[in-house]
């Protein structure tokens, strides 16, 4: 089973009028487009991360505030929305039924620090992820390096990511590269030919 790992695709961090944005992430919203079009005819499951902040919340001492819950910063880029997503919180114990997209939401830069998270990958059973979104050298990296504890196939679609530090960025592929991830492309993803059939 595939999943497609679409991390913070949200207004403040994808356009220039955003809060916290990564420059030029505007221009990888139509590989987001892409992927989530293809994951949506192709009944792939996908997984949103999103930043769901209080307007005092205590990440706001080390980055600007951003995503505030209830703002329109906070809302996800509607490239990258299906319809009537799922939204799994980060209170203990919450949980969702079965939907096309759900969305995780977080009040920290690991995704992980969801509780709720990991009992949801356990339940999916996924044995590959494509992960995507922003920032690269962040929110991405917890991602990818998180996702890899799983012991799934985990692959980073290069020209659906941005950093703010593009140094960053290329140390975090290396290390993931040699800790056994893969990168791929949008073009590559769409359409897979070459996977097996059982991806």
């Amino acid at each position: 089973m595939t999943v497609f790992f679409d991390v913070d695709t949200q207004l403040d961090f994808l356009y220039p009028a955003g809060a916290l944005t990564a420059p030029g992430a505007e221009k990888i919203v139509p590989a987001l487009a892409r992927l989530t079009r293809f994951a949506a005819d192709n009944r792939i499951q996908i997984i949103s991360t999103t930043d769901a902040h209080s307007e005092d919340d205590p990440e706001f001492k080390i980055w600007k505030p951003h995503c505030v819950v209830g703002t329109v910063g906070q809302q996800k880029s509607a490239a990258t929305l299906l319809n009537a997503p799922a939204v799994l919180t980060s209170a203990p114990g919450a949980q969702v039924g079965d939907a096309p997209q759900i969305i995780i939401e977080k009040q920290n830069i690991d995704c992980f620090t969801n509780p709720n998270l990991r009992p949801l990958l356990d339940r999916l059973g996924a044995d590959r992820y494509v992960v995507y979104g922003v920032v690269s050298e962040v929110c991405v990296h917890y991602a990818l390096f998180g996702l890899l504890e799983t012991g799934a196939r985990v692959e980073v679609v290069t020209d659906a990511i941005k950093a703010i530090d593009a140094a960053k960025e290329k140390q975090t592929l290396e290390r993931f590269q040699a800790m056994g991830g893969r990168t791929t492309t949008v073009d590559e993803v769409w359409p897979p030919l070459w996977y097996p059939k059982e991806f």
